[in-house]
């Protein structure tokens, strides 16, 4: 079992105890971080003069030489080592000798280990990241396509007014716009420096922390140590931020699930995002939607796990905080594989226009368009909303809609509506006239996709 404070010990640890205390079963995921942060300390350790040139170099081949091992497969990480740390320093020593063994001089596990969490949290936010931005390019392209394809828009999951399909899925853009915000955010905040802040004290070797930073491209080096090895907000942010992410994911998914239902059938997923049934050979199930929309749970999971973890932690390190790491990797994986298997499904989703199109016009969507008729024809908005209303109700036992009415069966309700208003409860009018910033008309709709091309030429 190889382990680095053995010294103070006069037996070896229990089997099950090292077990449970080890990590190398998760943390060898940030393996690159691990020896990417042991580079840049050896430089500045050398820098300082506290390692010469030539262990510098022995030590800076040694890494390199370790890590092409480990990527091509000639070197493998076993649970012989308690963490990845131990792994690397371990096989530096057999690799270099005495020259390895000041590998550690001025760090402890403590900030070693923060710092590959950074690391490897940094370069997921940036994988995540680009992947929304993959999803937003995918939505803006149907909404360019489809500003004039009309359907009904909802609220209470009953049909309220008509929008367009590109007004529809600009909800979700600017949902998932705001989600590469957060994102950006929480890097700016987190990219500080925790290496050089030792096991909660500093220590008393000349480090020049802003060199090691500036080398790991950092911002600058972290201003507190003991905040500096206990702090995991930038985990919490992460997987708050994660949890954001699939709960959008899911209403998007809930809608594609209601939308493909047989009563609905707005949308036909393509075959290569659904699958059959086992027993009933007619059905085609959305579960690349129904999956996502399931893992949603399993992300919310993993921020209630770290919020529960870290709130009763004093200052400094504890070991609970090796907790951070399992469900956030696994969070991590599993929000960059939703995002992605999402983007293909939309990217192949066939939308029935002209169903949406009949639906609009069958569930009474222009009945505020025919309530602001009867206002603009003078009736006041309280009396016009009473006539509407009964309006509806006539039609409803008719079996028609409104545009369907006679003129005379307009007016034995109201003496005020004229042949115009036809013209005024189009699905082209009711959607057309509304061109107020962020409403479905046409030339609105134009500017806020100009808008929003030019943030994602620009991010």
């Amino acid at each position: 079992m190889a382990q680095l404070w053995g010294g103070r010990f006069t037996k070896e640890t229990d089997r099950l105890v090292y077990n449970f205390n080890a990590s190398i079963s998760f943390d060898q995921k940030f393996f690159r971080q691990d020896v990417e942060g042991s580079v840049a300390h050896v430089k500045m350790l050398a820098k300082q003069g506290i390692l010469t040139e030539d262990e510098k170099a022995q030590i800076l081949e040694g890494l390199e030489g370790i890590l092409r091992d480990v990527e091509s497969g000639k070197l493998e990480i076993t649970d012989a080592y308690e963490d990845i740390h131990s792994f690397v320093e371990a096989n530096l020593i057999d690799r270099i000798g005495d020259a390895g063994k000041k590998l550690h001089t001025g760090r402890s596990r403590n900030d070693q280990v923060a710092l590959d969490m950074k690391l490897y949290i940094r370069h997921e936010v940036m994988e995540i990241n680009n992947l929304l931005k993959g999803l937003l390019e995918t939505i803006i392209a149907i909404m360019e396509e489809n500003t004039e394809t009309y359907m009904p828009g909802f609220t209470h999951l009953q049909k309220a007014q008509p929008i367009t399909l590109a007004h529809h899925l600009g909800a979700y853009f600017e949902m998932f716009k705001r989600d590469r915000q957060r994102l950006d955010d929480i890097y700016d905040r987190m990219n500080y420096c925790p290496l050089g802040s030792g096991a909660l004290a500093g220590t008393t070797y000349p480090l020049d922390r802003a060199y090691t930073a500036q080398l790991l491209d950092f911002n600058g080096p972290t201003l507190n140590s003991m905040d500096s090895v206990a702090d995991r907000d930038y985990v919490i942010e992460l997987l708050s931020a994660l949890s954001t992410i699939m709960m959008h994911l899911s209403r998007f998914s809930e809608e594609i699930i209601i939308w493909n239902s047989n009563e609905y059938h707005f949308v036909e997923i393509d075959d290569a995002y659904s699958t059959g049934s086992s027993i009933m050979p007619q059905k085609k199930n959305p579960d690349i939607a129904e999956l996502v929309r399931g893992k949603t749970g399993r992300v919310y999971g993993a921020l209630m796990s770290i919020l529960t973890t870290m709130k009763g932690i004093p200052l400094a390190y504890n070991k609970d905080m090796q907790e951070d790491k399992e469900l956030t990797f696994d969070a991590i994986d599993t929000v960059k594989g939703c995002v992605a298997l999402f983007t293909g499904m939309l990217k192949t989703l066939k939308f029935n226009k002209d169903v949406m199109r009949v639906s609009a016009m069958k569930g009474f969507t222009n009945a505020t368009d025919a309530a602001d008729y009867l206002v603009n024809h003078g009736v006041p908005f309280r009396d016009a909303h009473g006539i509407i209303g009964r309006l509806v109700l006539y039609c409803i036992e008719q079996d028609k809609a409104i545009d369907e009415l006679s003129l005379d069966e307009l007016k034995a309700i109201s003496p005020v509506f004229e042949q115009d208003l036809y013209e005024a409860v189009s699905l082209e009018t009711c959607v057309n006239k509304r061109m107020t910033v962020g409403a479905p008309g046409p030339d609105a709709m134009q500017e806020v996709i100009r808008i929003n091309r030019e943030y994602l030429n620009f991010t």
